[in-house]
């Protein structure tokens, strides 16, 4: 289908969306949950097709690990959407009250955004994720996945639709783009599309911000940190840095710097090296941290990559504002985490460090929008707009003002015949 007709379909359908109540959501919900496990030989076998083929292009070993979609993964993500079916519905949420005047009420209330349109990478379950979030917020979608993911995408999608529509969605919610010209052309469709989500590398982002009229929000890299204070205790130190380099290193919440308080580096670096070699991790280090282990070293790039693979850049720092300092420089406002027993300084830590999640003594794979309850997410914001941290259901709406009154007009109160009374209520 071509791309504005698409857009035009998820326009029209955004309107009845909109006015879906809670029960008729959740009921599309559970039939998608249903229909994914009932096809599941189909989504593996489209999988398959994917990852044979991405390994003959030489697709890089933490890209076919995001791209892997098995029974596992096909679990999980319905247990997600069991998960989102028990959240409380975001629209229609009376945000605030104010009795303007007697008989004169006005009232903040949640609503969709619209249409939205998501670029993601190469990870199926994002599509899953995305799209009912986007449902269970009432909002229209326009989705274009990696090439990679192509016919995995495709199935999903598929089945999304149709399980939705006999649910009782409206024909053209959701429509999946295949091409880049399909987002070339969705960047300048800001007549029907109300915000655009982008995942991917920093250039990516940048592009779609530089190329469109249509709001962005989104993150790019995921640059994370983890800080071992001088007050830290060694054993959680090591099972954190472990745990959040290692648990999944293919993901944006993974930790890629690690940052060492000058005065605990030599107890500590040593014991870290030792169980980071157990999960093959290389390390590299700042000049200082070679004095203490042996480890590659560190040049100016690192401190600014997301490696996504079994590599750490490692440094010495002097005191936790040189952490807060080298954090604010060369993260990328995702995930920042500190291991401290001091609470003055993970205060501090938490109060100053410039990011979406900052973390006290916990892996920076907890930043996540399951994890965090939300159901899911559509992505990371690492911007200062209306959403930021993992942009879950509340991310997904925005408010309208309603006022409602019985023959009021503006001129009794120009006129002075009446007077505000503003009387808050909720």
């Amino acid at each position: 289908m071509d791309i504005i007709k698409a857009a035009e379909n998820a326009r029209k359908a955004s309107i009845i969306m909109g006015g879906a109540d809670a029960g008729l959501k959740n009921h599309a919900l559970e039939k998608i949950a249903n229909a994914l496990l009932e096809n599941e030989f189909k989504i593996i076998e489209a999988n398959t097709a994917d990852l044979e083929r991405s390994k003959q292009e030489n697709l890089a070993s933490p890209l076919l690990k995001r791209l892997k979609f098995d029974h596992d993964k096909i679990t999980d993500v319905c247990a997600g959407i069991k998960s989102l079916i028990n959240l409380e519905d975001p629209v229609g949420r009376i945000l605030a009250e104010t009795e303007l005047d007697d008989g004169l009420l006005l009232k903040k209330v949640s609503c969709p955004i619209g249409v939205i349109g998501v670029i993601f990478e190469s990870r199926p379950d994002a599509l899953v994720q995305i799209s009912t979030l986007c449902l269970k917020s009432g909002n229209s979608l326009l989705l274009k996945g990696g090439r990679e993911a192509r016919e995995t995408n495709r199935a999903l999608a598929e089945i999304i639709n149709e399980a939705s529509i006999k649910a009782g969605m409206p024909k053209g919610w959701i429509h999946l783009c295949e091409t880049r010209e399909d987002v070339n052309a969705m960047l300048k469709l800001d007549e029907y599309i109300d915000l655009i989500i982008p995942r991917g590398s920093n250039e990516f982002v940048r592009y779609i911000m530089d190329n469109s009229r249509i709001p962005v929000l989104g993150h790019a890299d995921g640059i994370c940190h983890l800080y071992i204070d001088k007050d830290a205790d060694i054993g959680m130190g090591i099972e954190i840095a472990v745990d959040s380099k290692t648990q999944y290193v293919a993901v944006c919440n993974a930790l890629e710097t690690l940052l060492v308080h000058r005065d605990i580096a030599k107890e500590y670096l040593p014991l870290l090296k030792k169980e980071m070699e157990k999960k093959n991790v290389v390390l590299v280090g700042c000049s200082e941290t070679r004095k203490v282990i042996d480890a590659a070293p560190a040049d100016e790039m690192d401190w600014k990559t997301e490696y996504l693979d079994y590599k750490l850049s490692v440094k010495i720092v002097d005191d936790i504002r040189s952490a807060i300092d080298h954090i604010n420089t060369y993260g990328s406002g995702h995930t920042d985490s500190i291991v401290t027993g001091n609470r003055e300084n993970a205060e501090l830590f938490m109060s100053l460090v410039d990011s979406g999640n900052v973390f006290w003594n916990c892996s920076t794979r907890f930043s996540d929008g399951f994890r965090y309850g939300f159901g899911a997410e559509v992505g990371i914001g690492t911007g200062k707009i209306h959403a930021r941290g993992p942009v879950g259901l509340e991310g997904l709406v925005i408010y309208k003002y309603k006022l409602y009154g019985q023959g009021h007009i503006v001129a009794d109160y120009s006129e002075k015949k009446k007077t505000f009374k503003h009387r808050r209520i909720q």
